[in-house]
């Protein structure tokens, strides 16, 4: 029988991903030739390796994370700032072994060639120019000046899922989520510029995402084998389409409770101390009246281990520490 709950919330590393059921027959991708898992590293930065580590799942994150991937579709993870929703990519991506995650950081200004892909045509002109007048190594070709973005590096088709992250889609245009319909429906998308050049150069080997290692592009082509684990967030700013909201698998993230809360400090910072315990009391009585993320208690709390301040001092500073989000600092609500 296949394994449920492939991701298990529990942050202990395994290769369960594997034990996948075969996807929905609507689901079923074939890209190829199928490309190896990425290279697991050392290098990752601290403070993403720390967030993995200590990311505390709830149940319902953990049985629509499940539904993510066993759907092969999206999530959508919404919810206040602070409630870890970008975090969740990476404690998924550490426990299931999916290589580093691809992060596309959305803007007003974001478009779907942003995640796809980047070209610079200036820059092969240079190129071209220097080797007519004297460079003997012609670096002129297209492909020489095109890198795959995160979106793009995702679909490409890896044997194993890659883990993507798309921050704070409720930030682009209005036709972002739209045109990310057929991509990720699909999960296949074309280069113009490499079907074009199809016809002399059937092969192009393009920098992927993340990394400085080449890929191989057949035609300008490019479709997913294993559909990637995408995670999609939102603050909740705003309203997205009912064609692209049936898409996805949704997860609505809240403030954590008392008992949620004292395990994600305890995660990060040990076990609370009295000081600590009066802190998490203070920000769930206070959470009601308006955003507070839980990286603004964490702050509070550590700044208080690491401090030798009076009492007073750290009452004081912890108000300073955790105003409303969105609003002026408030020192008597506290």
């Amino acid at each position: 029988m296949p394994l449920w709950p492939v991701y298990t919330g529990t942050n202990a590393p395994h290769d369960g991903i594997t034990e996948l059921p075969a996807p929905p027959p609507w689901r079923a991708f074939d890209g190829g030739p199928p490309l190896p898992p990425p290279r697991e590293t050392d290098d990752a930065s601290p403070d993403r390796v720390h967030r993995a580590e200590t990311y505390r799942a709830t149940e319902q994150t953990v049985q629509l994370v499940n539904a993510a991937l066993y759907l092969r579709r999206p999530l959508l993870v919404t919810g206040p700032p602070g409630t870890g929703k970008s975090s969740l990519a990476h404690a998924v991506a550490r426990e299931l072994r999916l290589g580093p995650v691809l992060r596309w950081n959305i803007t007003s200004r974001s478009t779907l060639h942003d995640g796809l892909y980047q070209y610079d045509p200036l820059s092969r002109l240079y190129a071209a120019r220097r080797s007519a007048e004297s460079d003997p190594v012609d670096t002129s070709g297209i492909e020489n000046h095109l890198r795959l973005g995160p979106l793009g590096t995702a679909l490409l088709p890896y044997e194993r899922p890659r883990a993507l992250l798309v921050d704070e889609i409720d930030k682009s245009d209005l036709d972002l989520p739209n045109d990310l319909l057929h991509v990720l429906e699909e999960g296949e998308y074309e280069i113009p510029e490499l079907v074009r050049a199809a016809r002399h150069t059937p092969k192009a080997e393009v920098l992927a995402d993340g990394t400085d290692e080449h890929v191989t592009v057949e035609r300008g082509r490019v479709r997913c084998r294993a559909f990637p684990f995408v995670v999609l967030t939102s603050n909740g700013e705003r309203e997205f389409p009912p064609a692209f909201l049936r898409r996805c698998v949704t997860l609505r993230l809240r403030q954590p409770d008392d008992r949620h809360l004292a395990g994600i400090v305890r995660a990060h910072l040990g076990e609370p101390d009295s000081y600590a315990e009066q802190l998490i009391e203070r920000f769930l009585s206070r959470v009601g009246g308006g955003d507070l993320a839980t990286d603004q208690l964490l702050n509070a709390i550590y700044l208080a281990q690491s401090s030798d301040l009076a009492a007073e001092s750290l009452d004081e500073l912890a108000t300073l520490l955790m105003p409303y989000l969105g609003q002026a600092p408030q020192p008597d609500a506290f």
